[in-house]
């Protein structure tokens, strides 16, 4: 995530998970049907789950590629070890 445009354009798909998640309170409120809601939810983790992913690939190729290039064996380990605890985290 080192260039602007990148983002930029998290930002904007931030924006739209965020948007669906202030439709989803109203279709709650609304008392809108249970299956509907549901479907919703599931597309805004969806969207989350993307967002997350892109996130994680420009970390690997700028920040950890970086620190490999480095030869800095130990910034290297840390990258690594980062991103593996954010992996055991999320496998909880």
């Amino acid at each position: 995530m080192a260039h602007h445009a990148d983002h930029k354009k998290v930002v904007n798909r931030l924006k739209r998970v965020e948007g669906q998640v202030r439709g989803l309170v109203q279709m709650v409120e609304g008392e809108k049907y249970c299956m509907d809601i549901l479907t919703q939810i599931k597309a805004a983790r969806s969207a989350l789950k993307s967002i997350e992913l892109e996130i994680l690939e420009g970390h690997v190729d700028h920040c950890v590629q970086h620190a490999i290039e480095s030869n800095d064996r130990k910034e290297a380990k840390k990258k690594m070890d980062e991103i593996m605890e954010l992996l055991r985290r999320s496998s909880k």
